[in-house]
């Protein structure tokens, strides 16, 4: 439903008097201009679904503000501190709430489950990615064999005749030890 905003007031009346009234509307497209407008919107970048790179530009992006506004800090102690400009006392309580906050980096039992928590999350991240890689060979071998079934193997007979070859080449070879044995044991009699 839509709703208008018609002006309110009499003739001879001054004051206007501000209503929403619903307007009854029907907003329709064709089959077309809904299949252009679904294809425009699959190019909206949803700001919820991040990927790798968007959060490493984010990262990126947190870190580089971080480092210009202790840069500013360091700045501004050092201007007061040469006398330059004068001590703000809510600058500088701010200043020690923000270092107040920071996390102590020199407590071992911290330095030890960051980067046990670290080598988790790149596990993870390994092992998705070798698992997805196992899955694509696994779809790939299967593709072969579905291609296989459906057109043919063009040397399965060229296999079979091989094999064939190999087994009468064996035979051959066996009969031919039999006969050295043999004449070498007529020789030895």
């Amino acid at each position: 439903p839509l709703l208008a905003r018609p002006p309110q007031g009499g003739e001879g009346s001054t004051a206007v008097r501000k209503t929403f009234a619903h307007v009854p509307s029907l907003i329709g497209a064709m089959e077309a201009e809904e299949v252009g407008v679904e294809h425009l919107l699959r190019d909206i970048n949803d700001p919820t679904v991040s990927t790798v790179a968007n959060l490493v530009k984010a990262k990126l992006s947190g870190l580089s503000t971080l480092t210009e506004k202790l840069v500013e800090m360091k700045d501004y102690l050092t201007a007061v501190s040469e006398g330059r400009m004068k001590a703000n006392s809510d600058i500088i309580a701010n200043m020690q709430a923000i270092v107040n906050l920071l996390p102590n980096l020199n407590v071992e039992e911290l330095v030890r489950s960051m980067l046990v928590k670290n080598n988790d999350m790149h596990m993870v991240i390994y092992l998705s990615a070798l698992i997805r890689c196992v899955i694509a060979l696994h779809d790939l071998v299967l593709n072969k064999i579905a291609y296989n079934d459906e057109e043919g193997d063009g040397f399965g007979e060229v296999k079979d005749k091989k094999k064939d070859s190999g087994e009468e080449k064996k035979e051959e070879e066996s009969g031919n030890d039999k006969k050295k044995n043999g004449k070498g044991a007529d020789a030895k009699n």
